[in-house]
Order: C-alpha cells, then structure tokens, then sequence
C-alpha cells in the first residue's frame, strides 16, 4: 500500500513538472496578404527563449522583428497584435540604456532573394508560466516591419509598416483584447506602429 501511495504522488509531481516542459513550437509567418512566409521556431533555451527563423519572401534588407502582446494576426496591418510586449514598463529599444522590451529583437536581414534564416533569442523571455511568458493570456505575436528598428525611437523603433506575422500560443482564442496604452508602458504618447 506505501509502494501505491508513494508511486501515485511521484506520478502526481512528475506530471506537474511536465507541464512547464514545453517542447518547440513551430508557428507559421504570414504577410499581409495572407500568403505564408515560412516558419519561426519557438523553443525554451537556457538563456531564454530561442527563436529560429526560416523565411522566404520578404524584400532584402534589414527588418525590425519584435514579439507583440496579442495573438492575433488580422489584416490587413496586424494592429490587432497590439504593442510590443512589454510586462515590466519599460522604454523601446536594445540600444536604449533604459529599455528594452520584453518583445524587443535584434533586426534580421533578408538576403537578395529574400531569404531570412536567422537564430534570436529573447533573453528574460520564457515559455514557462508567469509574467514574461511568451504564452501567458493566451499568447502573443511575432511581427516583422518592412524597414529595420533604430534601437532607439519611442515608442517602437521606426520599423515603419508591420509586413509579416505569427501567433505564438498553444491553442487558438477568441478572446478580444484591447492593446495596451504605450503612455503607461515607459514610452512617449506616440502611437506604435510597429
């Protein structure tokens, strides 16, 4: 009977462990015009969340790219995303002494034909329950700007227009959510843009 008892609460501890175990989640990039781009692997890393890029069909040069707080994709301008992810108030930019953003990435570069493949990392992000988790509300968004990010400029970076998108959740939701007031995030009264 002890035997039972201690196997069921080692079962009992083991499945409540598994489920911050997350495996990879392969989620599908998509422009404004609802063809698909290819995809973005989004997995839980030692330092982080890793996020691995394998894209075709953006115009070559550099993009801004940024995790945002919704997941919703709508077109035709993927505003439904919201603003960049951002739990801890913080100001816009990698290169800002005060920032960055949860959501904040490092820009990609799209070869001549193109091409995106890229290896990033959203270091205080995880897949994990809590307050920076990628996955927490029902998810968020992975958004790519036709032009590159400053690293500088409030309240997003002048990326200008959002060209590409991707849910980034464990299932899909209908749930309506209003985007954030960048004012109360640590950011100027500038409507994001991207």
């Amino acid at each position: 009977m002890k035997l039972f008892l201690y196997a069921s609460v080692m079962i009992l501890l083991l499945a409540g462990c598994n489920s911050q175990n997350r495996s990879a989640m392969e989620i599908e990039m998509y422009n404004v015009s609802s063809d698909a781009l290819g995809t973005a692997t989004i997995s839980q890393g030692a330092n982080g969340v890793d996020v691995k890029l394998s894209l075709t069909g953006l115009e070559p040069g550099y993009h801004g790219i940024h995790v945002h707080e919704f997941a919703k994709c709508e077109q035709p301008d993927f505003q439904s995303a919201g603003n960049h992810l951002n739990p801890d108030g913080k100001v816009h930019g990698l290169m800002n002494p005060e920032g960055a953003h949860l959501g904040d990435l490092p820009n990609i570069e799209a070869d001549s034909s193109g091409k995106v493949e890229a290896e990033l990392t959203l270091p205080e992000a995880t897949l994990q329950d809590g307050k920076t988790s990628l996955l927490r509300n029902n998810g968020t968004s992975l958004i790519i700007t036709a032009g590159e990010d400053d690293g500088m400029s409030q309240p997003s970076g002048n990326g200008g227009e959002r060209i590409a998108c991707g849910k980034i959740q464990l299932e899909e939701s209908n749930k309506q959510d209003a985007p954030s007031n960048p004012a109360e995030d640590g950011t100027d009264q500038q409507k994001e843009s991207s």
